[in-house]
């Protein structure tokens, strides 16, 4: 168990390795600029002793920037295999677009992919769109509402396959503080009920640090909290973790 401990704490800090709901929030690269911005990180880790640990984690996330758009693209891949079991293997991305009406209020349209089994599910897609309100900016803090609607399409990895289909809210609060030039913190709470059946609902969540260590090289610390009332398959409700790692940015 603590060479698979080990290999969770030095992998790559992204919290979509396991996530059944993906914080775009703590994604966003914060600029005053517009042009093309993002990063890249990779991790690999092989170890045998007692026990042999593979640790494979890779991810790309590239945006766009214009004065009143905002183009967003993230995808994931990551294992975790050890003693000849898969305790993570993960595949998603994600495409979001983002169109500024004031100055506090944007409008965006998301889509995603999804395939996770150790979560138990085999494919999940969704499609969405809803508004983004700026409640607070300032140089230190900045704090953000959003609610949209999405559509849900879910195939359990069960046998015999379970399908879901269903209309879904997302809405969430999004709070982001500078204390110092190099320190940035990111909370994010989300609520995703069904619009027909507010007992099948989910909520995450998280906090995530990051401390320059140089002009564009990062270390990144995060907690990641999420009850699901219904979860796939015969997954537990509760899924928690703790991650740190290493971010280059371009």
């Amino acid at each position: 168990m603590r060479y698979l401990i080990c290999s969770l704490l030095i992998a790559t800090i992204h919290k979509t390795t396991s996530a059944q709901i993906v914080n775009m929030e703590s994604q966003r690269i914060q600029s005053d600029t517009t042009g093309w911005f993002g990063n890249i990180g990779t991790s690999f880790l092989f170890e045998k002793n007692a026990v042999e640990v593979i640790n494979i984690n890779a991810t790309a996330h590239i945006e766009h920037k214009t004065l009143k758009s905002l183009y967003l693209f993230l995808a994931n891949f990551s294992l975790l295999k050890g003693s000849g079991q898969i305790f993570n293997n993960n595949l998603f991305y994600h495409l979001r677009y983002n169109y500024k009406l004031t100055k506090v209020l944007r409008w965006e349209a998301f889509t995603q992919l999804q395939q996770n089994s150790v979560t138990g599910i085999r494919i999940r897609f969704l499609v969405g769109t809803g508004p983004r309100i700026k409640v607070s900016d300032s140089k230190r803090l900045s704090l953000y509402a959003a609610t949209a609607a999405m559509y849900e399409y879910e195939k359990e990895q069960a046998h015999p396959p379970v399908y879901h289909y269903d209309i879904r809210s997302s809405s969430y609060v999004s709070a982001t503080y500078k204390p110092f030039q190099n320190t940035e913190f990111i909370g994010t709470l989300f609520y995703q009920p069904l619009y027909n059946n507010f007992s099948d609902y989910r909520i995450l969540n998280e906090i995530s640090v990051k401390f320059k260590l140089a002009k564009k090289l990062s270390f990144t610390t995060g907690w990641y909290y999420l009850y699901d009332s219904r979860p796939a398959a015969a997954t537990p409700k509760l899924n928690y973790s703790v991650s740190n790692g290493i971010e280059y940015d371009f």
